[in-house]
């Protein structure tokens, strides 16, 4: 980069192309941090509540002219949208030379904004790992919170200075990796919600008054376990191997619940191998309990 394209260490106005859940959040916490948003975009009638609410003196605009106003731009649109913007804009010509072009996607790093780059544009892909719910509990939420970042060398610093502003941790993720850096991220967030969502369900069917109460405690110290021990942190039926309550488990579960026997049975499966694994499951009793999750009913469904 010539001295011209090096990010500028004065206050930055800042743009928003996408008013999702992300967007808003970042460019309230990046005002907090002295940045100045000049303008933002939308298309939905949620989105366009949304930057009225959490940005409420700053103009809705087409995405062209955000780009058009702003010195650092965040593209937070979905995942599948993104090449195509990238791409438009470049061809319209809306970057400028020297501007700070940065993603949220967890998918990709900066190979995407490649258009906008040979344009003049400078790349930083920053993906928050958080869950957003699209309302100001998003900005005290990015306190602490780890961001996956990919950026060029010459903008390492100013990515990371970029991330500390808003409150976050930068972790860096090779631009190869990003893909599989997503997929646990999404493993273990998006999933686990099913997850919570279906014990909710299944607890109220059971005659649980209160069932959030019941589970939080439990779910609560199973996550601190598991993210200090890892498989160690392992119980249940499954780990010590009762194929018979496994197999009442199914039953139960096919009875009254049969949307959820498939998934039961996946993470079952996956289960036992990794306790076999770790030696938490005795061989001897991995035998009966695999059985148990490999049989079929007579109607050729899951056991």
């Amino acid at each position: 980069m010539n001295p011209s394209q090096q990010p500028r260490p004065a206050r930055l106005a800042v743009g928003v192309v996408g008013a999702g859940r992300v967007g808003p959040a970042l460019a309230v916490a990046l005002q907090q941090a002295g940045h100045r948003p000049v303008a933002v975009s939308g298309v939905s009638d949620a989105s366009v509540r949304r930057a009225a609410r959490m940005l409420p003196d700053v103009p809705l605009v087409p995405p062209a002219q955000v780009l058009e106003l702003a010195d650092l731009v965040l593209l937070t649109v979905p995942d599948d949208a993104l090449p195509s913007l990238v791409e438009g804009l470049a061809e319209t010509g809306a970057v400028r030379p020297g501007q700070l072009l940065v993603h949220t996607s967890g998918r990709y790093g900066t190979a995407v904004l490649d258009p906008a780059r040979r344009a003049g544009a400078l790349p930083l892909a920053l993906h928050p790992a958080m869950t957003f719910t699209g309302t100001e509990v998003d900005v005290q939420r990015l306190a602490g919170c780890s961001f996956g970042v990919t950026a060029p060398d010459e903008l390492r610093l100013a990515a990371e200075a970029l991330v500390i502003e808003m409150g976050g941790e930068p972790e860096w993720i090779a631009e190869e990796n990003r893909a599989l850096y997503h997929a646990a991220l999404a493993l273990g967030a998006n999933h686990l919600v099913t997850l919570v969502a279906q014990s909710l369900e299944l607890l109220r069917t059971a005659g649980v008054a209160h069932p959030d109460r019941m589970l939080g405690p439990l779910l609560g110290a199973a996550l601190d376990n598991a993210l200090r021990s890892g498989d160690a942190a392992l119980t249940g039926p499954v780990a010590r191997g009762d194929a018979g309550t496994v197999a009442a488990h199914i039953s139960q579960l096919r009875r009254h619940a049969p949307g959820t026997v498939a998934g039961y049975l996946a993470m079952a499966r996956t289960t036992a191998d990794r306790a076999l694994a770790h030696g938490l499951l005795k061989p001897e009793l991995a035998e009966d309990l695999l059985g148990v999750l490999a049989d079929t009913d007579p109607d050729g469904g899951d056991q």
